[in-house]
């Protein structure tokens, strides 16, 4: 997942024509640590439809403020600099709900390109 570390770089990732998924971390996170492990398959999984990108929430504090990121991880789908949804909440997230997220993320995306 490529690194992003500067609110440049993350502004120019999610302005592309296609999805992008913001994941957002921090070093000390025991939930961030634990989706470590199976993140390099799911990417691999969507590699043809998602691009994966992730930044550390203590590394950019004025972004993450301005994109209401509160828990972590935080999971967010953008196109064409626009949020079309994210998965936020304070439990452990599975891979079995990252990858439903994904596939949301995935229909709402087509669903724009196709109106």
């Amino acid at each position: 997942m490529k690194k992003l570390t500067t609110d440049e770089q993350f502004r120019e990732a999610v302005a592309s024509e296609g999805l992008t998924i913001a994941v957002f971390k921090t070093t000390w996170c025991k939930d961030c640590h634990f989706i470590d492990p199976f993140m390099p398959d799911l990417e691999r999984q969507y590699e043809e439809k998602v691009a994966f990108v992730e930044l550390d929430r203590d590394d950019l504090p004025d972004l993450c403020s301005e994109l209401n990121i509160l828990g972590i991880p935080s999971f967010i789908a953008f196109r064409n600099s626009q949020e079309l949804v994210r998965f936020v909440s304070k439990l452990r997230k599975s891979r079995e709900e990252i990858e439903e997220f994904v596939d949301r993320a995935i229909q709402v995306s087509d669903a724009l390109t196709h109106k």
